[in-house]
């Protein structure tokens, strides 16, 4: 046996398929574990796979669950603003790409996060007297295990294992999934998917998916995207170890001509929050702004108007806001569907706000719809009061 090439001495695609298997039990980690159970309880994973998961990642990174989801939930709590830990809006892309996993550990290093942000992680025994009190043993046990195992090439397959996370987590998902790709759903932050197809890392490149709906086990929305975690995720449901709890919700329709919005109409809207802003978005915003391109003579302002209109006003910055005051100043019907739908977010951005002052709210909102004289608002007021909760 040549001991260079450690105890299992592999072929050299032995020891790439080694150093894909052990990245994507990386990735599973985070985005099962981490991720989808521990940070947003969409997932249930069997006790025997959460220990697994834990002692892999401690192995990994050094990283401790408490401190990855209070990081993360603090994330979702003040996205794109100063005290979000690692948008790119505010730190720029080139600085959460190479720096990502130093803004990680700054913020990871604040007690008020951890106290905050981090209730409801492992607080047993092992925790407290292992991963806690040796954070270095997990990464000289991968380091240890790895030169046994694999010799001299071992050396690259810890290189890989423990650039794993800092790259594709702390860099390019924080990074990437906040500047480049497309969205499906305008959220309140600029979120994106980096591509229709989660395959590399774990199902997290449908970013925008995700933080339309944080609580969904599930990331893929459209029929065309993949969600390799969620793969994962019914494999391991088949078999006894993970229990879904949430997924994002899908908007049935049961259209009831003449009859007024109620309370269940409302809950139905509110649920399906997401869906309506893109229903919105493709049915009266931009069939409006079409229109107005064609009708009028500022048709080449118009042109580039479309991301002006689309995007949420708070993700705008001065000279964007500015732009799109000028266009609504010029042009009257882009200036009521653009109110309308600002009106219709207040229905689920309001708080303290009685069921029944939001069920007026939304028969007012469809009442002047259909007396607006512009027939994709009056259309979608029809729509919208067809929203139903999905059966149980």
């Amino acid at each position: 046996m040549n001991y260079l090439y450690g105890l299992l001495d592999l072929s050299f695609w032995g020891y790439v398929i080694a150093g894909v298997v052990m990245v994507q039990i990386t990735m599973m980690a985070v985005t099962l574990y981490l991720h989808r159970d521990a940070a947003h309880r969409a997932l249930d994973l069997h006790p025997v796979l959460r220990h697994f998961f834990r002692f892999w990642i401690w192995c990994t990174s050094g990283m401790l669950t408490r401190e990855w989801v209070a990081v993360h939930r603090k994330h979702h709590a003040y996205c794109e603003t100063k005290d979000d830990p690692h948008s790119p809006q505010i730190y720029g892309l080139r600085k959460v790409l190479l720096e990502g996993a130093e803004l990680y550990q700054a913020e990871r290093n604040r007690p008020e996060t951890l106290e905050k942000f981090g209730r409801g992680t492992p607080d047993d025994w092992i925790e407290r007297n292992v991963y806690l009190r040796y954070p270095n043993a997990g990464i000289i046990t991968l380091v240890v295990t790895d030169l046994l195992l694999f010799g001299v090439p071992g050396i690259i397959l810890i290189a890989v294992q423990l650039a794993a996370m800092p790259v594709f987590a702390a860099g390019i998902i924080n990074g990437l999934g906040h500047h480049s790709g497309y969205r499906n759903f305008e959220c309140d932050d600029a979120a994106t998917n980096l591509v229709p197809w989660g395959i590399l890392i774990g199902g997290e490149e449908l970013h925008n998916n995700h933080h339309a709906f944080p609580t969904s086990a599930k990331f893929s929305v459209q029929s065309w995207e993949f969600d390799i975690g969620w793969m994962y995720i019914r494999i391991l449901s088949a078999l006894g170890l993970a229990r879904v709890r949430k997924v994002a919700p899908k908007p049935v329709l049961a259209p009831r001509p003449g009859l007024h919005a109620d309370i269940e109409n409302l809950r139905a809207v509110i649920v399906n929050r997401m869906h309506v802003l893109r229903d919105y978005t493709r049915q009266v915003t931009l069939p409006v702004l079409r229109t107005e391109r064609t009708a009028t003579a500022s048709g080449e302002m118009l042109r580039r108007a479309r991301k002006l209109l689309v995007r949420q006003p708070k993700l705008l910055d001065e000279r964007a806001r500015a732009r799109l005051g000028e266009i609504l100043s010029r042009n009257q019907a882009l200036e009521t569907v653009h109110r309308f739908r600002e009106r219709l977010s207040e229905l689920w951005s309001g708080a303290n706000v009685s069921n029944e002052r939001l069920l007026a709210q939304l028969q007012q909102w469809c009442a002047e719809a259909e007396a607006s004289g512009i027939q994709a608002l009056e259309d979608f007021a029809a729509r919208l009061r067809a929203y139903r909760l999905a059966p149980n």
